[in-house]
């Protein structure tokens, strides 16, 4: 079961890749500053996938006007995730969890999907200036999308 709201969240650190290069992401550097809005996704180029990642950034600028980072995480390589920002235009980090360390942290890690084993799952989670989870939601069927509206409540 997903951590739930109340929790403290996990501490990370993952790699995004830009034209600059890979760069390491912390969590806890949002802390004291701004709130963060974690999106695990399943897998990259997937049409779902695409339409949530998409749909979070057509509506970035709601979330920055809340004082929000948000980051999309899968356990996609790095170097598959530039590639489907640069493909999607997408206009935030998208975080690679490879060893599959933060979406188990989480509880948000699929045993077996679609044969694929360690596969996250559709998840959210909204993490206040502290570092506590307001937020929570994760779904067992990987073509549920996240409460978009209750996340952006959960940050006002």
């Amino acid at each position: 079961m997903a951590l739930t709201q109340g929790n403290q969240a996990p501490d990370f650190t993952l790699k995004t890749k830009t034209a600059d290069g890979l760069k390491d992401l912390t969590l806890s550097d949002n802390f004291g500053k701004k709130k963060t809005v974690l999106l695990f996704f399943p897998l990259a180029f997937t049409s779902v996938c695409m339409d949530e990642m998409c749909t979070v950034n057509s509506g970035l600028q709601a979330y920055k006007a809340l004082n929000a980072e948000v980051y999309g995480i899968s356990v996609d390589s790095p170097f598959t995730q530039e590639k489907m920002a640069l493909v999607d235009n997408l206009q935030f980090p998208l975080l690679s969890d490879f060893n599959k360390e933060v979406a188990a942290a989480y509880d948000v890690l699929y045993e077996e999907l679609l044969g694929f084993k360690g596969v996250a799952k559709r998840s959210a989670f909204v993490i206040d200036e502290n570092g506590t989870i307001v937020y929570s939601e994760s779904s067992d069927d990987p073509k549920q999308m996240p409460d978009f509206n209750a996340i952006k409540a959960a940050l006002a």
